[in-house]
């Protein structure tokens, strides 16, 4: 594990695991650690042996937003290009799977819903409270938030202020798995599953995922094309057919 004191990151079998790691502050965001997630993120993509990452927080809490403290000192815990955290407004070619025990308040959910994938604890709370202090949810919760769930409810959640549970946010569809353990260990079981399939049809695969909903009727099927196209022509994608006709294990190469 590494040791720089705001982020720390460790590998497990070509996952990526992102610590938060103000545990003392909640992990409340300030500006080193959003840049320790974006130089994270940077690795991700960078290292071919990595699948996809967890991003998770350390003392029980994911992650309780801002650190208003420094916002009083006039820090804004953003990275230019990537925004809140380094990825509320960017995302890297992989995938990335939120695992959330305790609270993900402000933006901590606006990280929560910059991932991919979310596992939570069934203890987890999520929240968009901004408005309770005169501020809004400017890091995607505004923007977001209605594309992942009901409008109607995205609406209600920053008009109030108010937090739902992890069973509530499953049944709205905006957590994928809720586990009674720490959301950790449930994560590694999701990556698990993730990082076993071949890296170029992850990323194609999340590519289009993300994309489409700006895509019209006209363009989406040429657009998808060129983003799956080369997939299909991959070395890859034969080793995937050869190791389904011989029964074993496929040996992907990322090319």
């Amino acid at each position: 594990m590494s040791e720089a004191p705001e982020v720390l990151t460790e590998v497990e079998d070509g996952v990526l695991i992102i610590t938060m790691n103000r545990p003392e502050a909640k992990n409340a965001m300030n500006k080193a650690q959003a840049e320790g997630i974006a130089a994270a993120l940077d690795r991700l993509d960078a290292e071919n042996d990595l699948r996809c990452a967890i991003l998770t927080g350390a003392g029980g809490t994911f992650c309780s937003g801002m650190d208003l403290k420094g916002f009083l000192r006039g820090e804004r815990p953003s990275i230019e290009g990537r925004g809140f955290g380094g990825m509320t407004e960017w995302t890297p070619n992989k995938p990335v799977i939120a695992a959330i025990d305790g609270y993900a308040l402000a933006g901590g959910m606006e990280l929560a819903m910059s991932c991919d994938l979310i596992v939570a604890n069934a203890g987890a709370k999520f929240g968009i409270p901004e408005a309770k202090r005169s501020l809004a949810a400017a890091a995607g919760g505004l923007i977001k938030l209605p594309r992942q769930i009901p409008p109607r409810i995205a609406m209600e959640l920053a008009l109030t202020g108010d937090f739902i549970d992890a069973k509530r946010a499953y049944e709205l569809g905006f957590v994928n798995r809720i586990v009674d353990g720490p959301a950790l260990e449930g994560a590694k079981t999701l990556a698990r599953a993730v990082a076993e399939n071949g890296p170029l049809a992850l990323i194609a695969s999340k590519k289009v995922i993300r994309e489409s909903h700006t895509w019209s009727d006209a363009e989406m099927w040429q657009k998808q094309a060129a983003i799956v196209m080369p997939v299909f022509a991959s070395e890859d994608a034969r080793e995937g057919a050869a190791a389904f006709a011989e029964k074993r294990k496929p040996n992907w190469q990322g090319k």
